[in-house]
């Protein structure tokens, strides 16, 4: 017996985010927090959806300091803007940050500190009883998928490791993908958040497990990720393909309900102790870690499902002798740099990197069995 989960209502297209208004004012919900980052307010974007908001009859309150990897204080300090503001609701703002930020409130708001004992990998969410506030999601980047997922990664301060945290509840009840809010991203962020999802959608197709509805929606996801970002890199104005991107992002975030890997476990320190970019982590250590399954001991299916991506490749003419050398052809082609060293990373910071990575739980569904040392190969070999 299996359990198969969808997501969140969508609501695609311009104007999503009116009628995201309308729809949370349809629901009794008169105040609403804003959970975002300074980048954000200080473009204008915090504003121009709160007057939106403001036009449908509800009224607002903002946080707006969360940190790129958000951190167990920016949840601390937000519970207290909800709590004090009488807020009734969340509406996440921005990139995965702020999304996991406001999911994470989410719990606090009637359950006890400290956020470490919802840990989902020790049982934490055994400890999430009590009803959850609504949260309403409205990404202005194509990446984590956030805006559709049940889970909130934060770097918790004791441990200074990020911890996932995740309830069934925790699901936006709309996420409003409005085109028009990601086409002012910086180039490099719309090619770091668009092989995010690129990896999630890859990491679970390579999941192990029966799950053919999240495999048929990741090999889409690809698919729109190979058409797509190259055309935003070029031309940022292209709301069509701005608009596939955000839903390849959702689609990803839907499909890695089956499993991430070990892109995800090199990422998630990198982040944590580097301070790298999520996206801009999973898309350096992604080569080396494809390299390491395709040179691995693999059965017909595991050789089937790299197949399988390399013919998306294929398909466009993209193709080179391996998966990882084709994958790293066609970052390199949307300007990323590789190398962990041209990225603030030292020699010195593998050891520790190894040793978290091993320990983070996204690569025990990786396709085959790591270990230690094959996290410490492959970050040599991503250095």
């Amino acid at each position: 017996m299996q359990k198969f989960n969808y997501p969140t209502q969508i609501y695609y297209g311009p104007g999503s985010v009116k009628e995201m208004a309308n729809s949370i004012v349809q629901m009794g919900i008169k105040k609403v927090l804003v959970v975002s980052d300074k980048t954000l307010l200080e473009l204008g974007m915090v504003g121009h959806i709160t007057d939106t908001f403001h036009a449908a009859g509800l009224s607002t309150a903002q946080f707006c300091d969360v940190h790129p990897n958000p951190i167990e204080e920016d949840v601390l300090n937000g519970i207290q803007v909800y709590k004090k503001g009488k807020c009734e609701a969340f509406v996440a703002l921005g990139g995965g940050s702020p999304m996991d930020a406001a999911k994470a409130m989410m719990i606090l708001v009637d359950h006890p500190e400290p956020l470490a004992q919802y840990d989902d990998t020790k049982g934490g969410d055994q400890l999430i009883k009590k009803p959850l506030p609504p949260v309403f999601a409205i990404p202005t980047t194509a990446g984590t998928g956030s805006e559709v997922g049940r889970s909130s990664v934060i770097i918790i301060k004791a441990t200074n490791d990020k911890t996932i945290l995740f309830h069934p509840t925790m699901m936006p009840k709309i996420a409003a993908l409005e085109p028009e809010l990601t086409k002012n991203l910086p180039v490099s962020v719309t090619v770091n958040t668009g092989l995010d999802a690129f990896t999630h959608n890859l990491e679970a197709y390579f999941a192990p497990g029966f799950h053919p509805m999240a495999d048929g929606i990741a090999l889409q996801g690809m698919a729109l990720i190979l058409d797509n970002l190259p055309l935003v890199v070029k031309n940022p104005g292209d709301l069509d393909a701005r608009g596939k991107m955000l839903i390849a992002a959702a689609m990803g975030a839907t499909a890695f309900q089956k499993g991430l890997g070990m892109i995800h476990s090199m990422a998630h320190p990198l982040s944590s102790e580097c301070g790298l970019h999520h996206g801009l982590a999973n898309a350096l250590a992604l080569p080396a870690c494809v390299e390491f399954l395709e040179k691995s001991e693999l059965n017909p299916e595991q050789r089937k499902r790299i197949r399988d991506v390399l013919n998306l490749f294929k398909e466009r003419n993209m193709q080179r002798s391996t998966l990882a050398e084709t994958c790293r052809d066609f970052f390199k082609g949307l300007g990323l740099k590789f190398g962990l060293s041209n990225h603030g990373v030292k020699k010195e910071d593998l050891t520790k990197l190894s040793k978290k990575a091993i320990l983070d739980p996204c690569h025990s569904n990786n396709m085959i069995k790591v270990t230690e040392s094959d996290f410490a190969n492959c970050f040599a070999k991503a250095f």
